[in-house]
């Protein structure tokens, strides 16, 4: 047969490519098992390191990158967690828990319009009722009673001069 070699050599390259794939979905599970592990146990920052290790292996897993965004915004950093929030978007621009945790980080920050602005987006992917939603909302009331004034509506406080210096 004139094709045999090539079906072999086809056959042999699948085969190949199937152990690669096995080997690469063993490393990302694994590394999201010591996340769970490190997370549970309260150490962010290994959780981060391992989230780290799992998107190297995988960088459009979009799982990864929204925990890691959460971890980001346990730990007091909802400028990492907006960005993180915002790549996972773009893979997937109607996932309700990148949206809703991307309103929740900004109404951290004081972007209180902003945050609307997701929840509107939130609600129209999601046709169902939705927890998320109701957890951005809560986070969007809480944050608008202690919403962050802008520095223009504070008034400057005057500088008291003491006197001049007569430098020559």
């Amino acid at each position: 047969m004139a094709n045999t070699k090539q079906a072999e050599k086809r056959a042999r390259q699948a085969e190949d490519a199937r152990q690669r794939n096995i080997s690469h979905k063993t490393r990302v599970r694994t590394a999201i098992k010591k996340v769970i592990k490190a997370t549970d146990a309260g150490d962010l920052g290994a959780a981060v390191d391992f989230y780290e290790s799992a998107l190297a292996a995988d960088p459009r897993n979009r799982s990864a990158i929204i925990a890691m965004a959460q971890v980001a915004r346990a730990q007091g950093l909802p400028g990492k967690a907006i960005g993180l929030y915002r790549e996972a978007l773009l893979l997937e621009p109607n996932d309700i828990v990148a949206l809703t945790g991307q309103g929740e980080a900004l109404a951290d920050r004081g972007a209180i319009e902003l945050a609307r602005e997701k929840l509107a987006d939130a609600k129209r992917a999601c046709k169902t009722n939705c927890p998320q939603i109701a957890a951005l909302e809560k986070t969007i009331a809480n944050s608008d009673a202690k919403r962050v004034v802008a520095a223009e509506a504070i008034a400057p406080k005057p500088v008291a001069t003491v006197g001049t210096s007569n430098q020559n």
